[in-house]
């Protein structure tokens, strides 16, 4: 008969395998959890929550140079809220020739929807004295995409 200290090399081994292959799994998991919550999807446009709104413009926020893929925004003004305004890529205003400054008056049509715990406005339609600027179609597609 042999001892059981014999079999404990081979049934510890094992335990010290299972044990490293959950530890890798839970390593795995938080990792892939971490860049999920990093490259979250941008907000989508929601034709249901679409709102007409006039105001003020308070900043406009350009991306860096060197970005001028990366979303235009502005803060906009509207009674004592202020909005944060998602227009177009800035290439796309650019583009466009079309520029905001700090106290444009502007009327804009768009989706008001939830990034995270913030609340922003996707502009499909703003209005600047008497120049329109249409960012989205009717179902709330980008048209820079089109305008290559």
């Amino acid at each position: 008969m042999r001892a059981s200290s014999d079999s404990c090399p081979q049934s510890c081994a094992g335990t010290v395998f299972v044990a490293a292959f959950l530890a890798l799994l839970l390593v795995a998991s938080i990792s892939a959890q971490k860049n999920q919550a990093n490259t979250a999807s941008p907000p989508k446009y929601d034709l249901h929550t679409e709102a007409k709104m006039k105001g003020t413009v308070e900043e406009v926020k350009l991306p860096p140079k060197g970005s001028e893929k990366e979303v235009a925004h502005l803060l906009v003004k509207n009674g004592t809220d202020t909005v944060d305004v998602y227009l177009c890529p800035k290439s796309f205003l650019q583009d466009m020739g079309v520029s905001f400054s700090k106290g444009d008056e502007i009327a804009l049509t768009g989706s008001k929807v939830k990034q995270g715990e913030a609340d922003l406005i996707l502009v499909r339609e703003v209005v600047k004295g008497s120049d329109t600027l249409v960012l989205r179609d009717e179902k709330g597609s980008p048209v820079w995409n089109w305008h290559k």
